[in-house]
């Protein structure tokens, strides 16, 4: 069950998915480095939402391949590769139509049948570059 649980989370940044906050916890916390919309740190889960949705209009048809997961106590780990094309506007820069593909971990730690917190490390600097962004801060 947690490995679904972690699966879905994972798929909801797909751009034809919906953002399910049912199977989080209400005090639910998200670690990213870096977080999709800049910068790092730690957010809610209404912060959490709010930025998958703007990745939603950023890409509007991001996939999730999901590539391995591993379980273990109250833990998944869950590897996964996003690809689609850049159709709106991301950290402020117009959309430039050009595909993208880059690859993350997130670890999951499950509570009473729902994630708990996440930590989510993701290949930001190969997004930027795809996107023709790096030396822009």
């Amino acid at each position: 069950m947690n490995k679904q649980l972690s699966k879905s989370a994972v798929e909801m940044w797909a751009a034809d998915a919906k953002v399910d906050t049912a199977i989080f916890a209400p005090d639910y916390v998200n670690h990213q480095a870096p977080l999709a919309t800049g910068g790092t740190g730690a957010i809610d889960l209404a912060t959490w939402a709010s930025v998958v949705n703007t990745v939603h209009g950023a890409f509007s048809d991001l996939k999730v391949e999901i590539l391995t997961q591993i379980a273990e106590g109250d833990r998944v780990a869950t590897h996964w590769r996003f690809y689609g094309t850049n159709s709106g506007e991301y950290l402020g820069v117009p959309a430039t139509g050009k595909g993208v593909s880059w690859t993350g971990v997130q670890i999951d730690r499950h509570a009473d049948g729902k994630i708990a917190e996440s930590w989510v490390v993701w290949d930001f600097f190969t997004l930027r570059s795809q996107l023709g962004l790096e030396g822009q801060d």
